[in-house]
């Protein structure tokens, strides 16, 4: 059977991802997505799998019925990683930008748990979970967030072993004061905003005086964020000891004016 050419065809532009291409793909030419696959002789169930692994006999089908280089294709799918940057890297989508995404663009770097503003507008990146007039950030937080989301990225691409272990650190601890289980990686990319925010902003707050840092927010713990607390530092109990030092010398601190006070 000869594959023909769709009626119609769009050109990607730089950093989308196969999945969205292919979406925009079966709009112009007026069907849904599986619709496309189907008459093009393919069967996927999440077109989304695409963006990591699609082989060349997939890739040659999808190039001439959008009258395109096989190559350019190719070009659409996320390329080898390591493994820290395909732990961060989601598997579908998280977050979105506002404005583009109504053009129905998707982009490769809204994948990644290190991306915060669109790269094409500039535009703060959105939860696709976050509920309308949910819990709302202070610009304080965000501009934390923000620079934490840069360290992280700085991480990635530094391929910096010692700064990633600061990183996801910084992260545990912040699951711990948000009361979050689960996986490092899922919470840099968490349904709730929140969750995600607080997190990045925390690797930012560990660049600097990481230890006193995590000290001035101890006194707040309970019994799971301590337990996180151990968990992250279990190797090095020195750092504990130090830190439990702290919070022992701040509780005094803040029980002295109380005791004064009554005096």
């Amino acid at each position: 059977m000869t594959l023909r050419p769709l009626p119609k065809t769009v050109a990607p532009v730089p950093d989308e991802l196969l999945s969205g291409w292919l979406i925009r793909l079966a709009t112009i030419n007026y069907c849904e997505v599986d619709e496309l696959l189907a008459h093009i002789g393919i069967s996927v169930r999440h077109p989304a799998t695409f963006d990591f692994e699609v082989d060349m006999a997939t890739l040659e089908k999808i190039a001439i019925a959008a009258r395109l280089d096989p190559k350019t294709v190719g070009s659409l799918v996320f390329p080898p990683m390591s493994q820290a940057e395909a732990l961060l890297t989601a598997q579908f989508p998280f977050q979105s930008c506002p404005d583009c995404s109504r053009q129905g663009l998707a982009l490769r770097h809204w994948r990644r748990a290190w991306a915060f503003d669109c790269q094409i507008c500039g535009t703060r990146l959105l939860s696709i979970f976050a509920i309308p007039h949910g819990e709302l950030a202070s610009e304080k937080l965000l501009h934390r967030a923000r620079r934490g989301a840069g360290h992280l990225e700085l991480a990635i691409a530094s391929n910096s072993a010692a700064h990633l272990r600061r990183a996801m650190r910084a992260v545990t601890f912040a699951m711990a004061l948000k009361t979050v289980r689960g996986d490092k990686a899922f919470a840099l990319q968490h349904p709730r905003p929140g969750v995600r925010i607080f997190c990045l902003a925390a690797i930012d707050a560990a660049q600097a005086h990481p230890l006193i840092k995590a000290a001035m927010f101890s006194r707040s713990i309970d019994g799971f964020a301590r337990a996180a607390l151990l968990r992250t530092y279990g190797k090095e109990p020195r750092l504990l000891a130090a830190v439990d030092q702290i919070v022992k010398r701040n509780l005094r601190s803040a029980l002295l004016p109380e005791a004064e006070s009554h005096i």
